[in-house]
């Protein structure tokens, strides 16, 4: 804040906090003010140049002397150079081991494009070479759609190339319009060839590996897909399975995992594991063409298959509180100024084509805005005019994919606070009292009870250098995370790491008697994570696994109606049957009060919302409009809307006229 002095906190950076005038900053900055003549209590905005550029990056090799009074009434003073702001920051950043710290150091870091080259990567001399006027940096920045545009323009009788040029590039023309080809048939016609790696999601990640694979057509190869149909609309799914049932076509195995209806419905072969998940599952409960595995009847798939197992949708609608959230002139990426009422104390679906703007929309703009509004959040929004009705919302919550936490110490009882209950628990056993044992004796994370070889995380990390970490058992603890000491106490016959250990429905039975604790729980199971242990280390569970677990943490506190909760593709990774449960939680959060917005592209999750924003038509370029509005029923009525067809026969509704 320009406005505010150094004094009044100017600099909130980490680790740099003056609120204390006793502290160590304070002392450091009245030191350097007298050192350099400049007023902390002067507004940032009117000190000289010089004075910012000293807070911010140091002073270099000159020293000052530095006097520090300690509460006690001591005094010390020394010579010293004073490191700066943002250099400070950039160390810490490099040195540090605290995942939390990284994350506080990068709420004040953003790319910005090089200055010298303007974010085109290249030296002058490289991009004074052109093709019919562009460089390469233009046409890798084209979407695969409008580069295929591109390529075809470069040959044939208007050609951009002379008959010459297109006779030397004859080869390579050759290959990339095929190679250019296979990325538009996996549903990946929206990106550009620029795009960053790290940005890709998983879905994506694989379709472009696959297109490499169809381009070699290569044969009597095994191919292995883990549900490629992440985030595609049911209009991109077609063009998949074609891909998928080419490269069988032409001689190769393919074998997919899927929850996919499509998918399994084009499948020469289902295989249905289960009955269950986790501990109850792990047979083969059918096997055969999809046909067959319909009339089984133990198969959960077969069921949805069948038609015997179905999702109602609801008789009838939310009315909502009547009032709305407004985003007006939305034109991040490839939205084109777009406004947009929400209803409120309503479960939205934001639907579309692959790239069609639904995340630009939702996350980049509407929730990075309410949460500098709101959470005060330093994350910049995509651009728009204003926003209008944030008043109405005490509370914004993105439920994300990404991981709970970056290291084995992190699990499903840590982040959902259960773990703090369950320590609390022992802690009040007679054998811990006759030890003296406190509930911190049973943290992993602190010195006492836990296994100082491995320092409680029950694994040992080896780096590889070039590789990945690895992790092994510690062989002392044997992946207990304590020492023997502590697990000598136990309830109803079982440790702190046997607790640890456990799934969530097994814990379920076993706290039935502790309400906290089986609250907690509760909410695990009815997000459809009864199979996963208490204490899974956060580095073995799925981005979809992360989102549920989240969500499972929300429902498990006091609403307080007037909550925007926003998910991203919460469907990832789940069957039908968890599909349902993921709908109940929606529901149950949707009916105390509170909006929820939902990027989604099953039809089950978008066939229950109360209101749909469906964007498009098509991706990158030819999207970022809203095509449609409404009620399922409504938008299923709207003819222009890809979203609407497909929900059309879904829902068994007459067709359009």
């Amino acid at each position: 804040d320009k406005n505010k002095s150094i004094a009044d906190g100017a600099i909130s950076a980490n680790g740099h906090s003056v609120e204390d005038k006793r502290g160590w900053n304070w002392n450091v900055y009245c030191s350097l003010a007298r050192a350099y003549e400049f007023r902390l209590d002067a507004p940032w905005k009117k000190l000289k140049q010089k004075h910012k550029d000293l807070m911010l990056y140091g002073s270099g090799d000159r020293r000052f002397d530095v006097t520090y009074y300690h509460s006690n009434g001591a005094e010390r003073s020394w010579s010293t150079r004073f490191e700066g702001v943002i250099p400070n920051l950039e160390r810490r950043y490099q040195q540090t081991e605290s995942e939390f710290i990284r994350g506080k150091i990068q709420e004040y870091m953003r790319e910005i494009p090089c200055r010298s080259c303007g974010g085109q990567r290249l030296r002058p001399e490289a991009l004074s070479v052109t093709i019919g006027g562009a460089t390469i940096h233009d046409i890798t920045h084209l979407p695969i759609d409008e580069l295929e545009v591109w390529v075809d323009s470069l040959r044939g009788e208007r050609a951009i190339l002379s008959s010459r040029e297109q006779q030397i590039a004859h080869q390579i023309l050759r290959e990339l319009t095929s190679r250019v080809g296979f990325l538009s048939n996996v549903g990946l016609n929206y990106l550009s060839l620029s795009r960053s790696a790290a940005t890709l999601s998983g879905g994506e990640s694989q379709r472009i590996r696959l297109a490499t694979q169809v381009g070699s057509q290569l044969t009597g190869v095994l191919y292995v897909l883990d549900e490629p149909s992440i985030g595609l609309h049911q209009r991109d799914n077609k063009r998949l399975i074609r891909t998928l049932t080419g490269l069988r076509d032409i001689g190769n195995t393919v074998l997919v995992v899927e929850h996919d209806e499509d998918t399994m419905r084009s499948s020469d072969w289902l295989i249905d594991l289960g009955p269950g998940a986790g501990e109850h599952g792990g047979e083969v409960v059918a096997a055969g063409t999809p046909e067959q595995v319909t009339f089984v009847d133990e198969s959960y798939t077969g069921a949805f298959l069948s038609g015997r197992f179905q999702i109602p949708t609801p008789e009838c609608r939310r009315p909502g509180s009547g009032e709305y959230l407004s985003l007006r002139g939305a034109r991040a990426n490839n939205l084109k100024s777009i406004d947009i009422d929400f209803p409120l104390r309503k479960l939205i679906c934001v639907t579309g084509v692959s790239g069609s703007g639904k995340s630009s929309l939702v996350v980049e703009t509407l929730y990075r805005r309410l949460a500098q509004m709101i959470n005060r959040s330093r994350e910049r929004a995509g651009d728009h005019d204003e926003i209008i009705g944030a008043d109405r919302i005490d509370k914004i919550i993105n439920i994300d994919q990404s991981p709970i936490g970056r290291t084995p110490r992190s699990n499903p009882g840590t982040y959902t606070k259960m773990f703090d209950d369950i320590r609390s628990l022992f802690a009040e056993l007679p054998e811990s009292k006759i030890r003296g044992y406190r509930a911190g004796r049973f943290s992993f994370n602190v010195k006492g009870g836990r296994c100082e070889n491995c320092e409680g995380q029950g694994l040992i990390k080896i780096e590889m250098q070039f590789l990945p970490d690895v992790y092994v058992q510690c062989e002392v603890c044997r992946g207990t995370r304590y020492n023997r000491e502590t697990l000598q106490v136990h309830y109803k016959g079982k440790s702190i790491s046997d607790v640890l250990s456990m799934t969530v429905s097994e814990g379920l039975e076993f706290f039935e008697n502790l309400p906290r604790i089986r609250r907690k729980l509760d909410t695990l199971d009815a997000v459809g994570l009864g199979y996963i242990r208490i204490g899974q280390p956060a580095t073995t569970l799925s981005g979809g696994e992360a989102q549920r677990i989240k969500l499972s943490r929300e429902l498990s506190k006091r609403a307080t109606g007037q909550t925007l909760y926003i998910l991203d593709e919460p469907s990832t990774g789940l069957h039908a049957v968890d599909v349902e449960k993921l709908i109940n939680v929606l529901q149950q959060l949707a009916d105390a009060g509170n909006t929820i917005i939902v990027i989604e592209h099953n039809l089950d999750i978008i066939k229950v919302a109360d209101h749909i924003i469906d964007l498009g038509p098509e991706g990158g370029g030819g999207g970022g409009e809203v095509i449609a509005q409404g009620t399922p029923e409504e938008v299923a009525a709207t003819a222009e809307s890809y979203t609407g067809q497909y929900l059309q026969a879904y829902l068994k509704l007459p067709e359009p006229v």
